[in-house]
């Protein structure tokens, strides 16, 4: 098994006049590979992926591998509600190219999505799957919030790499990587919590603003390993309001907005999202001029 480990971007799908644009996306992979990102997760929340076809995940999966550097990982998010689905994805993406597959907490019923549903779950597919499963725990967007209790249990399972843990919860974060075995990797989410989340032992993050702040995003986690504390939190303050911006504020369309204003495609979300007005990208311009970003 690859070590699940450092920084990746969940990388946004570009598309233009609503379809694919595989062209961009290998613009951008291209930047990413001079940088010491670990990887790159295609068909994550920052991705779009609930409005993807099928077919376009795997040409994604298919893409992302054929441009990405050898050394980088390629983690798909592969997760539905449907077990027989997950399976059949996360093995047609595992063809494709893809190491790791992220599979989202199912969440459509909530009341009956404890412990033992989750145990089952994630069970079932980590046994029939063909790469290492990571948990993908994001109660923004679900609704649900898994127990570290069960995620200690799960992460005895030999096909189970490890937990992104998306909420702000750095009690949570501590309880994952102190319950679960020493090679289970916990990693954050957000990129307000690498300072926090590597501190208490995560193993890297999977953050939107790796997209556009890369090497920041990276720095922040060398500067914690090697001591230097100071310098790291003074980083990840400096970052906090250009994450807030291009996740809590403004989204996907913010995101993709900073990263054509950084020599990246962004272009724009897929309906029904819409792009930004000019006052809200103006807004974002002087948040990356305020944090030496442009």
């Amino acid at each position: 098994m690859k070590k699940l480990y450092g920084i990746m971007p969940p990388i946004v799908t570009p598309f233009v006049n609503g379809e694919l644009a595989i062209d961009k996306l290998e613009f951008n992979i291209n930047k990413w590979n001079k940088t010491e990102l670990s990887g790159y997760v295609v068909m994550g929340s920052n991705g779009e992926s609930v409005f993807l076809t099928r077919e376009e995940k795997l040409k994604l999966v298919e893409a992302a591998k054929k441009f990405s550097s050898e050394n980088k990982l390629i983690i798909a998010g592969t997760g539905s509600d449907s077990i027989k689905e997950t399976i059949a994805l996360t093995n047609d993406a595992a063809e494709r190219g893809a190491d790791f597959a992220l599979v989202l907490t199912p969440s459509f019923y909530k009341s009956e999505m404890k412990h033992a549903s989750y145990v089952k779950y994630f069970t079932m597919a980590a046994d029939a799957v063909k790469i290492p499963v990571i948990i993908y725990n994001v109660p923004k967007f679900t609704g649900v919030d898994i127990e570290v209790e069960t995620v200690a249990e799960l992460s005895a399972h030999p096909n189970i790499a490890g937990i992104k843990n998306s909420s702000e919860n750095s009690r949570q974060n501590t309880e994952f990587v102190s319950n679960t075995k020493k090679d289970f990797a916990v990693i954050v989410g957000t990129a307000s919590m690498i300072f926090p989340g590597i501190t208490c032992g995560a193993a890297g993050g999977i953050v939107a603003l790796a997209n556009i702040a890369p090497n920041e995003c990276v720095q922040i986690q060398k500067l914690i390993e090697n001591g230097k504390l100071n310098e790291a939190l003074e980083l990840q303050q400096k970052m906090i309001p250009v994450n807030k911006a291009v996740t809590a504020k403004y989204g996907v369309a913010g995101l993709k907005a900073a990263m054509d204003m950084l020599g990246y495609f962004g272009g724009e979300p897929r309906a029904p999202l819409s792009g930004l007005a000019d006052p809200d990208k103006e807004n974002i311009k002087k948040i990356l001029a305020h944090a030496g970003l442009v």
